[in-house]
């Protein structure tokens, strides 16, 4: 594989679609591998590193949620899942558990390929600022947030956060002290979709403050910055 190129794996049990997006994604300058299976996919990420992963939702053993799963606790390249069923709740259960896109079969490779670009210049532009920690452990208050175990603990108590509101954190967690916009956050988020007045990050904000903030009508950490977005103050109150 060059050095110098984005390497895709393609993880599909279809030999037919594994060989047309191998040659039109290497035809527009990627390095492609191409696999069948969930085993075979961690015997080849055990030797190369990817930068994006297409993950077909129906495969044989794991299926793609599982492996979904499986690739967010283990590292953070981009994910496109592909089904066959194209279901609304397919695409918001892939989104759920860490996918950054989705995409129903069958589909045009120049659209695959727009969703390929824009979700790998969304992880090269909102790279987090932070300093993630080797431990991938973060602290503020009396918390503590395990982005490996997927656990938020309070005091040794753990803290039950559904998947939107981890994600959500984590985000905030490793932007400290920035403002973030609503556009900028729902890209964060993982390939969210949403119309122009889409007000829907308020809401997951306002949930998550319940669960973090002693005063979620006077939040310490989640800050809300009139006009702009939400800033994330790890120190809380400093009066």
């Amino acid at each position: 594989m060059e050095s110098d190129k984005e390497h895709i794996l393609v993880v599909d049990d279809d030999p037919g679609l594994r060989e047309l997006l191998q040659q039109y994604l290497t035809e527009q300058g990627y390095a492609v591998a191409a696999v069948n299976d969930g085993m075979a996919m961690e015997r080849h990420l055990a030797q190369q590193c990817a930068d994006l992963v297409i993950l077909d939702l129906m495969l044989p053993g794991e299926d793609g949620l599982t492996l979904a799963r499986k690739l967010r606790a283990q590292g953070s390249q981009p994910i496109i899942m592909l089904s066959a069923r194209g279901e609304d709740i397919d695409r918001i259960i892939g989104l759920e558990v860490g996918a950054d896109d989705y995409l129903a079969k069958p589909f045009n490779p120049r659209e695959l390929l727009a969703r390929i670009r824009a979700v790998l210049r969304r992880k090269e532009n909102l790279k987090p600022e932070a300093t993630v920690p080797p431990s991938g452990i973060f602290s503020f208050g009396p918390y503590r947030l395990d982005t490996n175990a997927h656990q938020l603990s309070h005091d040794s108590a753990e803290v039950a956060l559904t998947a939107g509101e981890f994600n959500l954190l984590r985000i905030f967690v490793e932007h400290p002290g920035r403002v973030l916009g609503r556009d900028m956050l729902m890209d964060l988020i993982k390939g969210y979709e949403r119309t122009p007045f889409d007000r829907s990050i308020d809401v997951r904000v306002t949930r998550l403050r319940r669960k973090i903030e002693e005063d979620p009508a006077a939040p310490a950490y989640i800050r809300t910055v009139w006009g702009e977005g939400y800033l994330f103050a790890p120190q809380g109150k400093t009066s």
